[in-house]
């Protein structure tokens, strides 16, 4: 109603309350008092002092429960019973409260107790000019034929104000033009408004008016409304429809939903009823496939989506739209709209690997460009940049290029076939679109070969331990090598080195099959001859350059039995071992006879030898020591003894296969003066004899002593130059008597062995249980210091 306004305009002066008291005597009981106040008061406004008025004791208006009991909607006056003072409790709303009753009254009851007093207070309520006129509508809309003759009046809604008496409507104005007035009747207490025409009208200079019609009240000041009045000017179809504009412009996503609306076209036609009715159409000349992709409402100028929309395929569609009036004839006119597709992310990344070398040498140096990659995404903007990256610990890395999108995969460190022979990397091309995507590819990259590892021998030294008397042109051993490369790098030949060196006379007489390392001897070894040797084994492989390593062959050649016994006493001066003592007949028992004296060549229990008796004349009277050889007489001779005794003496060694030599002694028995000059005599031949075979020991025993030496010598320069498994302790013990023989120690790895025979040398060794000549003996090592033999 505009009362919030009303009361900013409330004058000062209402604010000092004007009331007129009527005093009137009604009954015994009551009196009426009357007061007038305005209407939107502030709350609080003093209306009056009721108990003044009333000649009331204010001092008793509490105690005697001074109220108003009735007459006041809503509480909008409210009594002091402190003062007596009646004042404004609520807004008062003159409209709300009596509409349009003039004047607007209103009648309190109140109520004081003891005595109980009733009393009628009056309130009229003052019209204040808080509403302005309104108009039903705020727009009224009048249709008027430019054939109208001007006089010709239309009536216009009329204005309502709740205000009354002179602040109700009293006149109306209408805005100033050459064509219109307006015109009052009174009819009754209305006033109706009439609009007149007053010239004739021409469409086709202004197809409608706008018009405004004031109403104004009496109140000061004033207050109005107004109503816009359009009149349209019907004519003739003699108008083409007019779109809103030439070009529409509208963006959409690709991929939208199909019925999804695009755009709405808008064409006017200033015309009226069917000479205004528009319909729309697609230009004759457009694509075929425009009529899939979109649909045009011929009604409302609507497009919509009627295809799949690909940004890739097209992002942009250009459409001519036909308006079309009802008239008659009917007149068109044409726009053009462009529909722009906007990219969304929806294609994957494309890795495309444009050159690749799979494999890679392992000797490329770091920077070699290994492949040239292209990432191709058919989006745009965003969507379309892609970040490429590669999977982790690969020796390999990603370098862009110049160019957008090219990546050139470069090799970051250097390759070791040897530890990785194969790579499989992984690129991974992301975009950077929401959300992004991704596509991964796996390239597979073989790392080729270089020569770059010598051959490797499993053991260097090797130690090899031969039996004497192999098969000439059989194999002996075997040699091999390996070699971490491939193919021909790795391919090995063999060869044995040859150098002029003592050993170059033995490694001569041995061969080796160059692919697979057999080796050969060409004759057959003598222990006798040689008992150890060594020679050095090459292996090549087949790449270039071409790479060697060699590995030293150590060959201890191990004793058979293949000697027999050798008989140095008694010896007779045609070769034969026979021989011929002589002892008195008066010797005791125990009489020394003789000694056979023998020897063998091979070592161990091959060189062992053992002495018996064959055959002999009288077993009780002579006995054979059988480990020294040694005769002598069991008991004394008799006179019934026989003067001439043959003795034959068997000697053989201990081998599996045991050989043998034999010696025949004759002993004849003389008188001891005889004797005594057969003595003298033998003594001579015997000491010359004895000179040589004195003569013999020393040599050999000489020769024996050299080879020790040797033999130690080249053991301790083999120690210094490398360190071997198999060194050994060696402790020489002579025990000769009679056979010369002699035993030699040797450690290998936990064990200690023995070797047993003749003029072996240091440096003799064989495996353990490859020879029965071999005795195991405990390592005392630890606990004595040295072990004797």
């Amino acid at each position: 109603m505009g009362a919030g306004g009303q009361r900013r305009g409330i004058q000062s002066w209402w604010l000092a309350i004007r009331f007129s008291v009527i005093l009137s005597c009604v009954e015994q009981v009551s009196a009426q008092i009357k007061y007038s106040v305005p209407e939107e008061v502030n709350v609080g406004s003093v209306v009056g002092n009721v108990a003044k008025d009333l000649g009331l004791d204010i001092s008793s208006l509490k105690e005697r429960r001074f109220r108003i009991v009735s007459g006041a909607k809503d509480a909008q006056f409210e009594v002091n019973q402190h003062n007596g003072v009646l004042y404004v409790h609520k807004n008062i709303d003159r409209e709300e409260l009596c509409e349009s009753v003039s004047p607007c009254l209103m009648n309190l009851k109140m109520v004081a107790e003891n005595p109980m007093e009733i009393h009628y207070v009056g309130v009229e309520i003052i019209d204040v000019n808080d509403n302005s006129p309104s108009f039903p509508e705020e727009e009224n809309i009048l249709e008027i034929s430019e054939s109208t003759v001007p006089g010709k009046r239309f009536q216009l809604p009329t204005a309502h104000d709740p205000d009354v008496v002179i602040n109700t409507v009293r006149v109306y104005r209408l805005n100033q033009n050459e064509y219109f007035n307006v015109q009052i009747r009174e009819r009754g207490e209305d006033k109706i408004p009439f609009l007149v025409l007053q010239k004739s009208l021409d469409r086709e200079k202004h197809h409608e008016h706008k018009l405004i019609l004031t109403a104004a009240d009496g109140g000061n000041p004033s207050r109005s409304g107004t109503l816009n009045v359009t009149v349209i000017v019907l004519d003739s179809n003699d108008n083409h429809p007019t779109f809103s504009q030439e070009v529409y412009s509208v963006t959409i996503p690709e991929n939208v939903d199909a019925d999804t609306s695009v755009i709405k076209v808008k064409a006017t036609d200033v015309d009226e009823g069917a000479n205004g009715d528009i319909e729309y159409f697609f230009g004759g000349q457009l694509d075929r496939k425009i009529y899939d992709m979109f649909s045009l409402d011929k009604e409302t100028g609507e497009i919509k989506v009627k295809g799949e929309i690909d940004f890739e395929k097209d992002d942009v569609f250009k459409l001519d739209v036909h308006a079309t009036d009802k008239g008659q004839p009917p007149m068109s006119t044409d726009c053009r709209v462009i529909i722009k597709v906007l990219d969304k992310n929806d294609n994957k990344p494309q890795i495309e690997v444009t050159s690749l070398s799979n494999t890679v040498s392992e000797d490329s140096k770091p920077g070699t460009v290994v492949s040239l990659i292209s990432i191709t995404d058919q989006d745009a903007g965003l969507n379309g940049k892609v970040i490429c990256s590669l999977s982790d610990n690969v020796p390999f890395d990603l370098k862009p290029s110049f160019q957008d999108n090219m990546y050139s995969l470069v090799l970051k460190q250097h390759l070791d076939r040897e530890s990785v022979s194969h790579y499989d990397i992984t690129i991974t091309a992301t975009d950077c679109g929401q959300p992004p995507l991704s596509t991964f590819k796996t390239l597979s990259i073989d790392v080729s070969d270089v020569n770059d590892n010598l051959p490797e021998f499993a053991q260097n030294p090797v130690e090899l331990y031969l039996v004497e008397n192999n098969v000439p042109g059989n194999p002996i051993f075997t040699v091999t090598a390996s070699d971490k490369d491939l193919n021909e790098n790795a391919a090995l030949t063999y060869h044995i080195v040859r150098e002029e060196r003592r050993q170059v006379t033995i490694a001569a007489f041995l061969n080796i099959n160059t692919e697979n390392g057999q080796i050969s001897a060409l004759k057959s070894f003598d222990f006798e001859t040689v008992k150890t040797f060594q020679f050095q084994v090459v292996a090549t492989d087949s790449g270039t350059p071409s790479l060697s390593s060699n590995v030293t062959v150590n060959v201890f050649i191990l004793d058979q039995n293949d000697n027999a016994p050798v008989i140095l006493y008694p010896l007779s001066s045609n070769g034969s071992a026979e021989g011929v003592e002589e002892i008195p007949r008066n010797v005791n028992a125990g009489h020394l006879v003789s000694k056979v004296r023998a020897y063998d060549a091979d070592i161990g229990y091959n060189g062992w030898l053992l002495f018996s008796l064959q055959e002999v004349t009288d077993h009780s009277l002579f006995g054979l020591d059988r480990y020294t050889g040694q005769i002598r007489t069991l008991r004394s001779f008799t006179e019934t003894d026989e003067a001439e005794h043959k003795l034959l003496i068997l000697v053989k060694d201990n081998g599996n296969v045991s050989l043998s030599a034999t010696a025949t002694v004759i002993v004849k028995v003389v008188e001891p003066k005889e004797a005594f000059a057969a003595s003298d005599v033998k003594s001579a031949a015997k000491d010359e004899e004895g000179n040589g075979v004195t003569f013999y020991l020393m040599i050999t025993l000489g020769s024996v002593s050299v080879l020790f030496l040797i033999s130690i010598i080249v053991l301790i320069a083999m120690q210094c130059s490398k360190s071997t498994d198999y060194t050994s302790k060696y402790l020489q013990e002579t025990n000769y008597d009679g056979t010369l023989c002699h035993s030699i120690q040797y450690r290998s790895g936990d064990k200690r062995y023995m070797l047993v025979g003749p003029r072996m040398s240091i440096g003799s060794t064989i495996v353990p249980g490859s020879h029965a000549n071999t005795l195991v003996l405990p390592d005392r090592r630890r606990a004595s210091g040295e072990v004797r033999a």
